[in-house]
């Protein structure tokens, strides 16, 4: 069980392969993160590490977050996230975790907020097929028709309705690495990632 990482994403672009393919890549500047805290059995019931993204002013930092970094001797971060590790798993406070810790190949998970939509009809939310376009025919065009009937008199549960599209939660497994700098701390995937550019990830191996 390794250590995942976070990031944020650049876009995405193409590229070429052997065979002479475009392939469609996402590229994200992943970390580099620090271990901010180890968990263990012992003293919190689990293994796992806190790992910290991005610095943060302590200004903006407000008094508990910054006693939890200093009490480390380590500058406040933006983000801090936990990634679970195996109770042998060599990571010490201070530690910097990057790109390095993928392989080419490698099939990893990525998590991200949706791009968000804002309130959306049902045509746009769940691709209904919606009523008929001529003005004669129909006064209904978009809307979403009855949403219970006449035995029911009731709405059921679940009744795809408008509503916030997007702006949520999701998670893609199975991206395989295609490359990485290590230099400059690029992680390119293969296919895409939730979430537009610029957006917070998180990178775990599968």
């Amino acid at each position: 069980m390794s250590v995942g990482i976070l990031g944020r994403k650049v876009g995405m672009t193409r590229i070429y392969d052997e065979a002479g393919q475009a392939v469609a890549v996402t590229v994200i500047k992943a970390g580099p993160c620090v271990v901010v805290q180890r968990k263990t059995a012992e003293t919190d019931g689990y293994e796992a590490v806190q790992l910290g993204f991005e610095d943060r002013s302590r200004r903006a930092t407000n008094s508990p977050l910054t006693g939890h970094f200093e009490s480390r001797n380590l500058s406040p971060k933006r983000y801090l996230r936990e990634f679970p590790v195996a109770a042998d798993g060599e990571y010490a406070v201070g530690d910097e975790v990057t790109v390095e810790i993928f392989e080419l190949g490698q099939a990893v998970s990525v998590a991200g907020t949706t791009k968000g939509k804002g309130f959306a009809g049902v045509m746009k939310r769940y691709r209904t097929r919606g009523g008929p376009a001529s003005h004669g025919a129909s006064k209904v065009h978009r809307a979403p028709g009855s949403a219970g009937g006449t035995n029911a008199a009731r709405v059921f549960p679940g009744q795809k309705m408008p509503g916030q599209m997007g702006a949520s939660r999701a998670k893609v497994k199975g991206l395989q690495v295609v490359d990485v700098d290590a230099e400059n701390h690029l992680l390119v995937l293969k296919g895409a990632v939730p979430g537009p550019s610029g957006g917070l990830l998180i990178i775990e191996g599968n």
